[in-house]
């Protein structure tokens, strides 16, 4: 048992630690800024028609927005150092059979982020860029603006990534006994128009990404029913006397 003070004064350590990783990370990458914003755009690029590029409308653009998306993937590849500062924070008031399970959760959040993302990146991306460039008058030629092809495509990393973290959610609903595998199967109807309504949400207007979403979150949702039953039926098990 420690005072308030004292936890406070962790909670700043660990915190200003996260802070200082992100710092870190950025001044390593930065150098890289250009050569970062070149991959993320290379799924547009690739399919811009001859004699066109993107451009920059703002003055700034050319500088701020590589600086964004460099601090964003700093974020991202500190997102691991971070997420342990939290958890040996929180680690000591929990007892032995919650970190057994607290911990894989929050390993398997990271990876499954990161899986969305990169799911968005070489699956939805070529598909999307390749519908928006052939739909439009053949008079008109494509040349996108880098900070608004920037924050398009950062909408689009958080939202696969965040979608990718439905058996996350749905192993603890179960965990905490909000639900029951059962219950939630029973709302599988449900679900699945859920996830179609947020795949029309989340991505531009036609079906093969509205699917490229919603299909992923449904099967995700299947998996986080069957991973809560597995460890729904090993708690039951080590409860029993």
């Amino acid at each position: 048992m420690q005072p308030l003070v004292a936890h406070l004064v962790e909670l700043r350590d660990r915190l200003l630690r996260a802070v200082l990783a992100i710092l870190v990370a950025f001044i390593g990458l930065f150098p890289f800024a250009n050569e970062i914003y070149t991959f993320v755009s290379q799924p547009l690029r690739e399919l811009l028609p001859e004699g066109s590029s993107m451009i920059a409308t703002e003055v700034a653009s050319p500088f701020l927005t590589p600086f964004k998306l460099t601090l964003v993937v700093a974020v991202f590849a500190a997102i691991p150092y971070i997420l342990f500062q939290v958890w040996a924070f929180v680690a000591p008031g929990m007892y032995r059979k919650e970190k057994r399970i607290a911990f894989p959760l929050l390993a398997s959040s990271v990876l499954l982020f990161y899986a969305g993302a990169a799911f968005a990146y070489f699956v939805v991306f070529p598909l999307i860029f390749a519908f928006f460039t052939s739909v439009g008058p053949s008079d008109i030629t494509v040349m996108t603006d880098i900070n608004r092809y920037l924050d398009f495509v950062l909408k689009l990393f958080f939202a696969f990534g965040i979608a990718f973290e439905i058996p996350i959610a749905a192993i603890i609903l179960i965990l905490t006994g909000a639900t029951t595998p059962e219950k939630l199967a029973k709302k599988r109807p449900w679900i699945i128009v859920g996830c179609f309504v947020a795949g029309m949400l989340l991505t531009p207007p036609d079906v093969i990404s509205q699917s490229l979403l919603a299909l992923p979150m449904w099967l995700l949702f299947e998996l986080g029913i069957v991973f809560g039953r597995m460890l729904q039926h090993r708690s039951s098990k080590s409860e029993t006397p």
